[in-house]
């Protein structure tokens, strides 16, 4: 079959890699001229397989006017007129419960031990790819001894989830971890768990999109979808620059943009950006940079190190489709990189910004599968973890599409 995927993202792209492999032709779309231009460009790099809870959890209400009123909070709401977003925040605050939580973790991580065995599997049979790709481990740094309590406390509940993760003191977290050293006194533990890794998603993405060139899919870049419409016989169509693609079956794979494709369609996906920021150190000889993948716990900023660089990512702004980025977020970052890693990101030490818009569900849990249309398919909503369940989601779209849905997993992420 002739499949036609919108969005040429790690997601639009992984999901392009499995249903070439599964023998379809296949041609990959973006309004951008190269490949992995948006959300995939400048991500957190961790591969963080046993770390997929959701934003919405049960305390997460309560930190809000805290966060609000600090122009470094994790979170960030700025008000608009938006009915859409007013919507999205009140999905969100119903599934900030304990169960609700509990339930996306277990679902998400379903999806991510997929992905992660897809992912190592994809490494053997693309030996040609070279993407920075580590098994780094992750160490998830506490400064509060409430909070790493609290982590301590979940140990038995993530094992039973087959996560293997270990708490550390904050000696053996810099004996683990040297770069730490300067800020032992800073912080009171982690919880190390070793499964993780880390990687560069662009460097993934042109891997693939080598490989796909290769194997003959078609890249039709430089291309904006203007209207996805109901042909004759009920079949959807995509118009493009006032003709029509050829494809037997769509892939909607276009990030935050496609909740306003899928709208005129009758089809209302609960996908809405959350804005984020990195910042991309070169590092210099003499740099002491971490080579574990770390998570500082109460700041929501994550670290990796990427080859010679260190990407430093965090922040979520729900302020609207905007990419413009806010000064004060990037400089928070920096101060937050300067102080935990002072001995990498020196004030002089070059940093490239970036910013990006990750394409949120308020639950958590990605869209993948069919619509009401029986030849048009999502993969979409998947926010901060894209790329840690890219390979997943792609192999899960395409047991679809071939009639061959995985059934511990179809229930859980479709529309339906």
């Amino acid at each position: 079959m002739q499949i036609a995927v919108l969005g040429a993202g790690v997601i639009g792209l992984a999901s392009a890699y499995y249903l070439n492999r599964a023998g379809h032709q296949v041609i990959v779309v973006d309004r951008h001229v190269d490949v992995a231009a948006e959300t995939s460009f400048g991500n957190g790099g961790q591969l963080s397989y046993s770390y997929v809870a959701p934003l919405a959890g049960p305390g997460v209400l309560s930190k809000l006017p805290a966060w609000l009123a600090r122009r470094d909070s994790p979170v960030r709401f700025r008000p608009t007129v938006s009915a859409e977003q007013w919507l999205w925040c009140l999905k969100f605050a119903f599934a900030c419960t304990q169960r609700r939580s509990n339930l996306t973790t277990r679902e998400l991580l379903s999806l991510s031990f997929a992905s992660r065995a897809l992912m190592h599997q994809l490494l053997c049979d693309e030996p040609t790819l070279d993407f920075d790709f580590q098994h780094s481990g992750k160490l998830v740094l506490h400064r509060d001894v409430a909070a790493m309590q609290g982590a301590i406390n979940l140990l038995d509940y993530q094992r039973s989830l087959g996560c293997d993760q270990e708490a550390l003191s904050a000696d053996e977290c810099v004996a683990l971890e040297p770069a730490l050293a300067n800020v032992c006194g800073r912080i009171v533990g982690g919880i190390y768990t070793r499964s993780e890794d880390t990687a560069d998603c662009h460097r993934f993405s042109k891997g693939l999109e080598a490989i796909l060139r290769a194997r003959g899919v078609q890249f039709a870049m430089n291309t904006r979808i203007d209207a996805l419409e109901v042909a004759k016989g009920g079949a959807i169509v995509a118009r493009s620059g006032g003709g029509t693609l050829e494809a037997d079956h769509v892939v909607v794979a276009a990030g935050t943009s496609a909740a306003h494709l899928l709208q005129p369609l009758g089809i209302h996906v609960p996908v809405y950006p959350l804005k984020g920021y990195s910042l991309t150190y070169s590092l210099g000889p003499q740099a002491i940079a971490p080579t574990l993948s770390v998570t500082d716990f109460a700041r929501k900023v994550v670290y990796a190190r990427l080859g010679d660089r260190l990407r430093v990512a965090g922040m979520a702004d729900l302020d609207g489709y905007s990419l413009k980025p806010d000064p004060s977020r990037v400089a928070a970052l920096r101060a937050e990189a300067a102080a935990l890693f002072p001995q990498a990101v020196a004030d002089h030490v070059d940093a490239t910004a970036w910013t990006g818009l990750r394409p949120a569900t308020p639950r958590g849990t990605p869209i993948i599968g069919p619509t009401r249309y029986s030849n048009l398919w999502l993969n979409i909503g998947h926010g901060a973890l894209g790329f840690t369940l890219a390979s997943g989601s792609a192999a899960l779209l395409t047991g679809w599409i071939d009639g061959k849905p995985d059934s511990s997993l179809s229930s859980l992420f479709s529309l339906a």
